[in-house]
């Protein structure tokens, strides 16, 4: 029983990775539950870490994070305390009701952790948040203007349900653009529209998944919901490791029968799969019967150098599946991404999408269709292209300066971020969070990790931040790694 608290804080062992993010889950959820109450004095940061034998820096990043959080409010000379302004939750008491509901639940589901990202909590003023676009300059009007022309064309037509596979128009306007865009070969029977690219990564490992028997090879450090997804269809995931040239295809397990890859920016290094490697990942799927799922979650925008062949381009074997979305280039909340499939795999995927939700909003597909057809995407595309570069330069241009060898951004052409290098002497979680105290909100490379691959970095997304805002905010960060 800890003394200070009154109840028992339990930690992994003095060393691991999970110290700060355990310690910060405890004090979290005893705040959220009631076991701390509100205007409760917290104890010093120094006090904490001699009692719980861990260090006091682990103690400063946790009281941080609950800071920036709104959990815990600072008061000049007198220490923390726990806010007294949160929404509490009744804590849950166990009970032998609870515990049979618990074995209702399928067992991958009664260890499934909740939702990987959600909207932060608070506005952070200088924002380097992963995978989020700029929507300020999204052509809204014009978007508006084509929905109403959809919605007065379905006023008119018999109500029916539609394809699973998609509205033909929207399939062909998307066929078109990445014929052009980025060197597809497919036409619009191959394409399948899906409610963004997560609902591809479910349709994809429930036809393709046999449950504790197959093999999925994923990119380590990696994306954690293309994961999830597979794990909970029953998958065995094995992780790869990444390094400059991407996904080392000379350590994939002969056994994976899917592997899936982000090969023209990986997630979240940035680096691109060079094109040896493309080649011999291609021609270990022909020899082994595999399936490649391609993710090009952001390939629309590339700075420098000419683009590398998608993979579905060069396979010969109908090996590929390529998955894209719309929420990098137009905004999140669209929900519509798609697969180009092999032809051997297109009728399972529509079964498995019908039987899933049936169909995509008809609403949003027409609008999207007639959004791409009338060439509003190409010019929206190329105009952000350009604001996004310009971001780009000044954030390199910045980790260069203010760095000083310790934040060394890693080679990456296309996408909405990059990745930097910090010496292994500082903790990227700590980092983060002594940061998003002080209103910056960036992101540890090792969280989307697996295992023993993760290098010790920070990602940098440039969808959130002006130009302007970029230079000063990379000075703080570096501060902050002075202590």
């Amino acid at each position: 029983m800890d003394p200070i608290f009154g109840f028992p804080i339990t930690l992994p062992p003095p060393g691991s990775r999970e110290l700060l993010r355990v310690l910060h889950k405890e004090l979290r959820g005893a705040i959220l539950d009631g076991r701390l109450k509100p205007g409760l004095r917290l104890p010093a940061t120094r006090e904490l870490a001699g009692m719980l034998a861990i260090s006091r820096n682990t103690v400063v990043a946790a009281y941080d994070l609950l800071l920036s959080e709104g959990y815990v409010v600072a008061r000049r000379g007198a220490g923390n305390y726990v806010a007294d302004t949160l929404a509490r939750r009744d804590a849950p008491r166990p009970s032998e009701a609870s515990v049979d509901m618990d074995r209702r639940l399928a067992p991958h589901w009664r260890k499934s952790p909740g939702p990987f990202s959600a909207a932060p909590d608070r506005v952070f003023r200088d924002d380097f948040s992963l995978g989020v676009p700029d929507n300020t300059q999204f052509p809204f009007d014009v978007w508006r203007r084509l929905s109403a022309r959809a919605l007065r064309t379905l006023s008119k037509s018999p109500p029916a349900y539609g394809q699973p596979e998609g509205r033909p128009a929207l399939r062909e306007a998307i066929a078109k653009h990445i014929s052009f865009a980025r060197a597809v070969a497919c036409h619009a029977d191959d394409v399948i529209v899906t409610s963004g690219a997560q609902q591809a990564f479910d349709l994809l490992a429930r036809v393709l998944v046999t449950p504790g028997r197959s093999t999925v090879a994923v990119e380590d450090p990696g994306y954690p919901p293309l994961r999830a997804a597979f794990a909970a269809a029953g998958a065995n995931v094995a992780a790869v490791p990444v390094d400059d040239e991407g996904l080392v295809v000379e350590r994939l397990p002969v056994s994976a029968r899917v592997i899936y890859v982000t090969p023209s920016h990986q997630f979240p290094l940035g680096v691109a799969l060079s094109p040896q490697r493309r080649a011999a990942l291609l021609e270990f799927a022909r020899a082994q019967r595999a399936v490649v799922i391609e993710d090009d979650y952001d390939g629309e925008f590339r700075y420098s150098g000419r683009p590398l062949d998608a993979l579905q381009t060069l396979d010969r074997s109908g090996s590929v599946c390529y998955v894209g979305t719309f929420s990098k280039c137009l905004f999140p909340a669209l929900r519509l991404g798609y697969v180009v499939a092999p032809p051997w795999l297109r009728p399972a995927l529509a079964a498995a999408k019908q039987l899933a939700d049936w169909h995509c909003d008809v609403l949003a597909q027409d609008t999207l269709a007639a959004f791409i057809a009338e060439g509003h995407l190409v010019r929206h595309v190329r105009k952000m292209h350009k604001v996004y570069a310009e971001r780009r330069e000044v954030l390199l241009d910045a980790l260069a300066r203010h760095g000083d060898g310790r934040l060394r951004a890693l080679p990456s052409e296309a996408g909405l971020h990059l990745s930097a290098r910090i010496p292994r002497s500082l903790n990227a979680e700590m980092l983060v969070a002594r940061a998003a105290a002080e209103g910056i909100q960036l992101d540890a490379v090792g969280r989307y990790a697996l295992g023993r691959y993760a290098p010790n970095g920070l990602a940098f997304g440039f969808g959130m931040i002006a130009a302007d805002r970029v230079d000063e905010a990379i000075r703080r960060v570096v501060m902050l790694m002075d202590g």
